[in-house]
């Protein structure tokens, strides 16, 4: 398939692309031109937050409670932080992309993210995936088959490598008219 003229890019570790995902079906609705929603490994951007670094708990309480307050202000559920948090999101970032190649990328990654952050279940762990990739009508045995396949993750880390060739550095970010948007308060920016 060749590179989308507009690409939303998610990361389902990134609680700030949760904010955006949850928002971005009724912002995109106004775009121009169709959004690809688009998974890729933030870990591997140049400018990505790790939500693991910080100088104290003070600091980290901080920022949970910053995106938490986000999440309210957007009048989203309460925020349910899974544990371990953060979590390691590769298998749930390769169903991500499998789910992308038979077209289900968007239900997805919006049942995913919503067991992570409104569930409070880390997507490292195999049953909060794949009951994600049910909800949206994904049969299990395939999904798990589809995450392990050596193209599924050649197609995730493609798609990495050219989000950081167009400039991405952090998720959430759009790619719209060849200018990168960051973070989910750039959305509907993005979609002018």
């Amino acid at each position: 398939m060749p590179n989308p003229t507009a690409a939303f890019y998610f990361d389902l570790a990134s609680p700030l692309a949760y904010l955006a995902a949850e928002q971005a079906l009724s912002v995109f609705a106004e775009a121009s031109e169709p959004v690809v929603w688009t998974p890729v490994l933030a870990a591997e951007l140049s400018g990505a937050e790790s939500f693991a670094a910080f100088r104290c708990e003070q600091d980290r309480e901080a920022m949970l409670e910053s995106v938490a307050r986000r999440a309210s202000a957007l009048g989203l559920q309460p925020l349910r932080w899974p544990e371990p948090f953060p979590f390691d999101s590769s298998l749930a970032m390769r169903v991500a992309t499998y789910a992308k190649s038979i077209g289900r990328a968007v239900p997805f990654a919006q049942a995913a993210f919503r067991q992570a952050f409104a569930g409070g279940r880390a997507l490292d762990n195999e049953d909060a995936v794949v009951i994600a990739a049910a909800a949206c009508e994904m049969h299990p045995a395939a999904v798990l088959k589809g995450a392990a396949l050596r193209s599924t993750a050649e197609q995730l880390e493609r798609a990495t490598a050219e989000a950081r060739a167009a400039g991405v550095h952090d998720v959430p970010a759009v790619l719209a008219g060849g200018q990168v948007f960051h973070g989910e308060q750039e959305l509907r920016a993005a979609a002018a």
